[in-house]
């Protein structure tokens, strides 16, 4: 250890705060934060320390100087550290989810006919949020089961103030059109409420609301609102059979599991809501050198949004439960009370209970998180197998841990696109996904695009400093033509020692015989056919599968947007707003076209440059502009 950091550990000061350790280059590396720093920081240098603390090796090797920063309070200390670390971004701080928040679904109840609806950070709108949910899936599958048997509409405002006529949602029964029937508002504000119980988990009262106005409307013999109350509390009945209850408590609480092998953690989250598990959300990291206590705290911090300020009182309240409970004392964990209490508007309590029904509720929140890991890990086996064999198939100088995969698509030679797919251990990896928009002329030539496509893939890949690293394997999808124009883009670039394929589809020969998926290598004349029940196929058909679905959704996104594109986006000086000012005042495009320049000069936000603009690109420069 250097001079530097010794002369540190002996001048830190014992007031809380945040310290943060410096490698040899003046990089900020971790961030930490104690109620007392000198106490803290000395614990990672102690002589005869245990590899409780995994990351102090690395730290003896990197480390170059340490700082700190003193704050009032704990609770300062835990905003100025998820501050920092959002600056920063150092290497050994776990990052949970990148730069994204957690999905919740908003329910904005003072609109006239609500609808619910994901969104990725709340904001200071009044609305009501629910959540957060950690995944896309967990988010969208609630976001379904409302839906189907509340029956809210699914369209947002603008949709719905430009319909005409009810779209698929009523015709199978889902919504009842407002945007163009007469309905009745009480009603439909009454299932609004009904949406907002069933989010909060509270199940026992919503069936109660909704059995008494199934018999209040049984009574007035409207049997049709009747049978759908009656679908809707069915629906909810079978949720709460598959649901698990904790323990005879109104307490919504959350309880975080963990277990971990080495440098390996899994979380689990136990939601539970009136006294039922209501969900699981397990997430996984690799490569954490953190010892649980601070795994927990950055877990705690980024899920209930610490630091964070942008939405309002009732979207924090909705998303911090009455108590958090965790396997270890995070530090810190008063000041993280502290914060949760306020923002949550009532105590939150951060408990690590040894008995009784909390200690079996974080013992299964334990037992879901070694479910997860040990489920991962024999993926993972399994995915190793698979490179083992493709190696051994192909020759390959080592098993291909990651693969890409290059795939072209086009409509009608049209909207040329290319998506170039990752796999890590078998399973995408979307943060290293794609997408390229080609911008030579192709006319539909897949070898013109996909020259241009490996050239600008494997120039990055060529540049360390970007941070696009060449793969173990890279597939080229196609034949022998496919390969030969990668093979010559590695040349040009004088890429040495890159495996490169290209992985032909499996069809019939003009004979009728059929031909199984081939694979073609550089400087092999006949392919190697692999059958598809191989195991050194699986990573190659997933690798293709999952870039022709990439590349076709990119294509078709395109092409969708190509064709809503109105004459308009073209014309210079005419910007978005004018566009929608016009499109709003004429009805269409051919409305605008017919109009004349007075009644063009009379839209509200179009002047008289940009009205005599539209006009004389339809009518031309020399023609009379009729009054």
């Amino acid at each position: 250890m250097n001079e530097t950091v010794l002369a540190r550990l002996e001048t830190l000061p014992t007031q809380p705060g945040c310290y943060l350790f410096r490698d040899t280059k003046g990089t900020i590396v971790y961030v930490g934060k104690a109620r007392n720093l000198r106490a803290r920081v000395r614990q990672y240098f102690a002589p005869g320390s245990t590899d409780y603390r995994y990351f102090v090796p690395l730290l003896e090797k990197v480390l170059g100087d340490i700082e700190t920063v003193v704050t009032e309070t704990e609770k300062e200390a835990v905003l100025l550290e998820d501050s920092l670390i959002k600056e920063h971004k150092p290497r050994y701080n776990v990052r949970l989810r990148d730069d994204k928040t957690y999905l919740s679904l908003r329910l904005d109840t003072k609109a006239e006919w609500p609808r619910l609806e994901v969104v990725r950070r709340p904001t200071a709108d009044k609305a009501q949020y629910y959540g957060p949910y950690p995944s896309a899936t967990s988010a969208r599958r609630a976001l379904k089961l409302v839906n189907k048997h509340f029956k809210l509409r699914t369209c947002d405002d603008a949709t719905m103030a430009s319909r005409t006529r009810p779209c698929l949602e009523y015709q199978i029964k889902r919504c009842p059109a407002p945007c163009v029937f007469e309905v009745d508002r009480e009603g439909y504000l009454q299932q609004t409420r009904f949406v907002g119980l069933f989010l909060e988990g509270k199940n026992d009262e919503l069936a109660k609301r909704i059995e008494t106005d199934m018999k209040d409307a049984a009574k007035q013999l409207n049997f049709e609102r009747a049978a759908t109350l009656r679908d809707q509390l069915t629906a909810i009945r079978e949720v709460q059979e598959r649901q698990r209850v904790a323990e005879v408590s109104d307490t919504d609480r959350d309880v975080i599991g963990i277990y971990r092998e080495g440098d390996a953690v899994a979380l689990a989250v136990l939601v539970v809501r009136s006294g039922f598990v209501r969900d699981t959300q397990v997430t996984l990291l690799t490569r954490v050198e953190l010892p649980d206590d601070e795994i927990i705290d950055a877990f705690v911090s980024q899920r209930y949004g610490v630091g964070y300020d942008g939405d309002d009182g009732f979207a924090r309240r909705s998303r911090i439960p009455d108590e958090v409970v965790v396997p270890v004392v995070p530090e810190a964990h008063e000041g993280l009370a502290q914060w949760l209490s306020e923002a949550k508007g009532r105590k939150v309590e951060i408990a690590v209970p040894k008995a009784g029904s909390r200690a079996k509720l974080l013992a299964m929140a334990n037992q879901n998180a070694q479910h997860r890991f040990r489920e991962r890990r024999v993926v993972e086996k399994t995915a190793e197998e698979h490179a083992d064999a493709l190696q051994e198939r192909l020759g390959l100088a080592k098993p291909p841990k990651t693969i890409e995969c290059v795939d072209i698509s086009h409509h009608r030679g049209q909207d040329t696109v290319a998506a170039i797919v990752c796999l890590e251990h078998g399973a995408p990896k979307k943060k290293n996904y794609r997408s390229y928009h080609i911008q030579t002329e192709t006319g539909g030539n897949d070898y013109a695009a996909m020259l241009e496509v490996l050239r600008r893939r494997f120039a990055r890949g060529k540049n360390a400093e970007v941070g696009w690293e060449l793969p173990d394997l890279f597939v080229v999808d196609g034949g022998r033509g496919q390969l030969a124009v990668a093979i010559a883009v590695l040349e040009e670039l004088k890429i040495e020692g890159f495996a490169v394929c290209a992985l032909a589809k499996e069809r019939e020969s003009v004979t009728g015989d059929k031909l199984v998926d081939r694979v073609y290598l550089p400087g092999r004349k006949n392919p190697i056919a692999i059958d598809r029940h191989q195991a050194a196929l699986v990573l190659l058909s997933r690798a293709r599968d999952e870039a022709h679905r990439f590349a076709n959704k990119i294509r078709e996104g395109l092409h969708h947007r190509r064709r809503l594109s109105s004459e308009l986006d073209q014309l210079p000086g005419v910007g978005t707003k004018t566009r929608v000012a016009l499109l709003k005042q004429f009805g269409s495009l051919a409305g605008v076209r017919e109009a004349s320049l007075d009644q063009l000069e009379r839209v509200p936000g179009v002047n008289a440059q940009r009205a005599r603009a539209v006009f004389e690109h339809f009518h031309g420069a020399t023609a009379s502009a009729p009054r």
